[in-house]
């Protein structure tokens, strides 16, 4: 009698605790959860990601590809309950960081992980740096935690093939008009130093598909340095040196010419003033004149007798023809 109590006792603890205990859980305040039911994750009816918002950088072709079903997902707070069939995964939404070089595959890649090499369009092998800002989406934990088996390795790759891809076929926007002499020198590492970010925000633009894709956000792209190789060093250094001194030499010319041009204008002004200030007495003279002959042939001869009398009280001596 007694050992029967004994296993009946004994078998109600081992179920407490195997399956009352254990079916216990809570969710942290920076953590979400799924619960798969005989392995099927509970899902929100039939929707899916191709509907959702996230979905909107996808093309029509990767909505089919990366179409994922909603899950139910288990907000912070406990204690929940689960029965012994049902499984909880959990999931940090916190933002993590990452070096961009980083191969969570191979931990020896891009020289252990701090130097990212790409080629540019003039075919120079560059290196580089920077970081990546991440976290899990949570309006996507299907694809996070069932539609691959390492997300953050597929994220890196899709990131590093886009920026590679971006390297190699990048070019420097000219504004128009503009005499930048950049473009003659060609060098596209110069062109990326100058450009970083508008490189990032293309980056960012690229990447916006991830959280539809992998379940996972890229929330900045932070690249920070572009190293060219050792032998390229020195000669790129000549070469920012004598595009520096053209261009130098180019803003003295401008500046040269432009004070020459407005001192041209300044001497055509006074000179203009002058002929101005010449002609204004001789065309008063002739309305003079004109009026004068207009009075009457006496008016005129009484004109030119006063300005003889005029004339002869300045003169010191008059010569005068015998008539």
């Amino acid at each position: 009698m007694f050992v029967l109590v004994g296993m009946i006792v004994g078998f109600l603890a081992w179920f407490i605790l195997r399956y009352v205990l254990t079916s216990l859980y809570t969710v942290d305040q920076n953590e979400r959860a799924v619960k798969t039911i005989f392995g099927r994750a509970e899902r929100l009816g039939d929707a899916t990601t191709a509907n959702s918002p996230i979905a909107e950088s996808l093309s029509d072709e990767d909505k089919q590809r990366y179409n994922y079903p909603q899950v139910r997902v288990i907000q912070p707070g406990g204690p929940y309950f689960k029965w012994p069939w049902e499984r909880i995964y959990k999931v940090s939404i916190a933002t993590q960081t990452m070096n961009m070089a980083q191969d969570p595959e191979d931990p020896r890649s891009n020289a252990g992980g701090t130097i990212l090499e790409a080629v540019t369009k003039d075919q120079l092998n560059t290196g580089l740096t920077g970081q990546i800002r991440y976290r899990v989406a949570e309006s996507n934990l299907y694809a996070y935690l069932f539609g691959a088996k390492r997300p953050i390795s597929h994220v890196m790759g899709y990131f590093v093939s886009v920026l590679r891809e971006r390297i190699a076929s990048f070019e420097a926007p000219q504004a128009a008009g503009s005499d930048d002499t950049s473009a003659v020198i060609g060098v596209s590492i110069n062109d990326l130093r100058k450009n970083l970010r508008d490189l990032n925000e293309h980056m960012e633009r690229e990447c916006a598909s991830s959280a539809a894709r992998y379940g996972m956000i890229l929330d900045a792209s932070l690249i920070t340095g572009i190293d060219p190789p050792a032998e390229v060093e020195s000669a790129l250094a000549a070469i920012n040196t004598a595009h520096n001194q053209v261009s130098s030499d180019i803003s003295l010319a401008q500046a040269s010419a432009d004070q020459k041009i407005v001192q041209s204008r300044r001497a055509v002004e006074i000179e203009t003033l002058n002929a101005q200030a010449e002609v204004e007495p001789l065309v008063a003279l002739a309305d003079q004149l004109r009026s004068l002959r207009d009075s009457g042939p006496s008016a005129l001869q009484s004109y030119l007798r006063n300005v003889r009398l005029k004339l002869y009280s300045s003169a010191h001596s008059i010569i005068r023809e015998v008539e």
